[in-house]
């Protein structure tokens, strides 16, 4: 055993010491928890901006959009129902089991890992910890090394919420991964990308360790003709180019119906001037790619491609200007893989039958998104096609909600959070029943009669 694995050993042992002296399962020592985070967040809402600038080239207006305001209404929205959500739920109780009554209760798992990803780093990592902190869990968080000074950031914020004994952060790259995932949680929360993700499963096969896996994939989305054309181009703007496109549920490709493929073409290009202006690559909002090899990866995906829009990188800022290709084939290196960058496929389709049965014959998507007026339609892609969520009319706002869950299916993940979703996600549902002893009915102990069996039949069919 490593040096590193010894440490981890020793701060899960501390943690799992504080997780039995019951505080963490007291409500009102959860809401206390959360009030903090979030008086803390606010307090250093420009530290975070700082980083997220430094790391991703976010503006301040994209900071708190899709990082620093989904995370308040996250918790605020959870400090208003923990004390209803943490309380004995009844339910009804077979009649074969009278007299008694049912119910369950939410108890934490004990000690948690979340590990986070790089393209949203502080949304991403203190999402999940609002759930397992509001089930009554301890915490260990993982920020990603690619973004450092947010994961710095995120370090100093959880130290001044929190003792380390009860939420702490490990900050470090694959070393420190490998150390963790060789450590043994009571639940693990991963995001970040499939292959990883098994890695991360597998390591936690062998504790038999639950885990929820937040992954991606090559999201599609579907232009109708009957859709209104001009505001499904503004808004596939809007999906595909937040974040430079960095974003797991991004519009991957887009099929368009070939009637009005010239006509969305011609829309998109609008809208991506009218955001970014000319010369995306001088706009001081267009957030850079995260890293060289990233920068460098999506380049060669333009290789041999029809660019109409575009295409061109800037490499001394790694920034890539919004990109649009046409007449990609299905069989393209941009079409094997999830882009995660601000280039857009455009594939076009005579029938909707076609584009079923293209997006069910790859992974599941954790995404998909479709434009049209047309409620047959509408029903044919809900039903047909699988996927973790999505939006009819709209890109990326269904992940932002505390009323719904977000996760995705098959090869896109595993499990759910926000909302209700975070707190059952870090809560075991314990199953109680509660007999009377005013009655006891002798029908289900030896010796088994024939009159018995009988009297069984009559509950049990």
């Amino acid at each position: 055993m490593s040096e590193i694995e010894v440490g981890y050993q020793k701060l899960v042992t501390s943690q799992r010491e504080f997780f039995r002296t019951g505080k963490t399962k007291q409500v009102e020592f959860r809401i206390q928890a959360l009030r903090k985070l979030q008086s803390e967040i606010k307090n250093r809402e420009v530290e975070i901006m700082e980083a997220l600038k430094k790391d991703l080239n976010k503006s301040s207006f994209e900071s708190y959009m899709t990082e620093i305001g989904m995370v308040l209404d996250e918790i605020r929205h959870c400090i208003a129902h923990v004390p209803k959500w943490a309380k004995p739920k009844s339910v009804r109780t077979p009649l074969a089991q009278f007299p008694s009554k049912s119910f369950t209760i939410s108890e934490p798992y004990g000690v948690v890992l979340i590990m986070s990803p790089w393209n949203y780093p502080f949304q991403l990592c203190i999402e999940p910890l609002i759930g397992a902190i509001a089930a009554g869990n301890c915490a260990v968080l993982k920020p990603s090394a690619y973004a450092a000074e947010t994961s710095k950031v995120i370090n100093t914020l959880i130290r001044a919420c929190f003792p380390k004994e009860y939420v702490t952060v490990i900050e470090g790259g694959r070393k420190e991964n490998q150390g963790l995932l060789a450590t043994e949680f009571d639940y693990i929360f991963f995001t970040g990308g499939v292959e990883v993700g098994r890695l991360v499963m597998e390591a936690a096969a062998k504790f038999l360790t639950p885990v929820s896996l937040e992954l991606g994939g090559k999201s599609p989305c579907i232009i109708d003709k009957s859709a209104d054309i001009n505001l499904a181009a503004k808004r596939v703007a809007f999906g595909k180019y937040l974040n430079a496109g960095q974003t797991c549920v991004a519009p991957d490709y887009v099929f368009v119906q070939k009637e009005v493929e010239e006509e969305f073409l011609k829309k998109l290009g609008m809208w991506i001037h009218k955001f970014f202006g000319e010369e995306p690559l001088k706009n001081e909002n267009l957030p850079k790619i995260i890293n060289e090899h990233h920068y460098h990866r999506l380049l060669s995906l333009l290789e041999g491609e029809d660019i109409i829009i575009g295409g061109k990188g800037q490499d001394n800022i790694r920034k890539i200007e919004p990109t649009v290709l046409k007449r990609v084939s299905t069989d393209a290196n941009v079409m094997k893989e999830e882009i995660f960058g601000p280039i857009l496929p455009v594939l076009t389709y005579q029938k909707i039958e076609e584009v079923i049965e293209y997006v069910t014959a790859h992974p599941k998507p954790l995404a998909c998104y479709l434009f049209t007026t047309n409620v047959q339609i509408e029903k044919k892609i809900l039903k047909h096609i699988s996927f973790g969520g999505g939006c009819v009319n709209d890109t990326i706002i269904h992940l932002a909600t505390p009323y719904m869950g977000f996760g995705g299916v098959g090869s896109s993940g595993m499990g759910s959070y926000h909302g209700f979703e975070s707190f059952r996600t870090f809560s075991h549902s314990k199953s109680i029943v509660k007999k009377a002893n005013w009655l006891d009915l002798p029908m289900r102990y030896h010796p088994y009669t024939e009159k018995n069996l009988k009297m069984i039949r009559k509950f049990l069919k």
